[in-house]
């Protein structure tokens, strides 16, 4: 059923986007699904309740330790100010998007909600000897 708008008329059909699907050995495997397990890893990082080597072959090391830093600084800063060493509980993705700029490199936006508010996640993929890795990390 068609809805219509005054954005949206209601002859404008719907196209379905497909996000690309690589692996090694020739098995399927979803970005949104790996850009997903990456940004729901990297939040538990900066809670503190995942170490940030099970990372490292996900990240490129520049974004590895500016991951590694900011997990650091988040969590010093949590324990001066609540006196928690805890700062986030529970991060869990809420959508994932993604969009395929050539056959190995795509982009992807992530919503994680945590207790009390909604955070962004942008990051860039690109696939490298068959294998899916962040070249770039945003965490809002």
């Amino acid at each position: 059923m068609t809805v219509a708008t005054a954005n949206r008329p209601a002859s404008r059909r719907s196209t379905k986007r497909t996000s690309p699907t690589y692996g090694p050995g020739g098995s399927d495997i979803d970005v949104r699904l790996v850009a997903r397990s990456i940004a729901q890893a990297a939040l538990e990082v900066l809670a503190g309740t995942r170490p940030v080597h099970q990372l490292s072959r996900s990240l490129d090391p520049e974004c590895y330790l500016s991951l590694q830093h900011r997990a650091a600084l988040t969590r010093k800063h949590a324990a001066k100010t609540r006196g928690n060493p805890q700062p986030h509980r529970s991060p869990m993705v809420r959508s994932v998007r993604v969009c395929s700029i050539s056959d190995s490199i795509c982009e992807a936006s992530i919503v994680v909600a945590e207790e009390q508010r909604c955070r962004a996640v942008a990051m860039r993929l690109e696939r490298l000897d068959g294998v899916w890795q962040v070249t770039a990390l945003e965490i809002g």
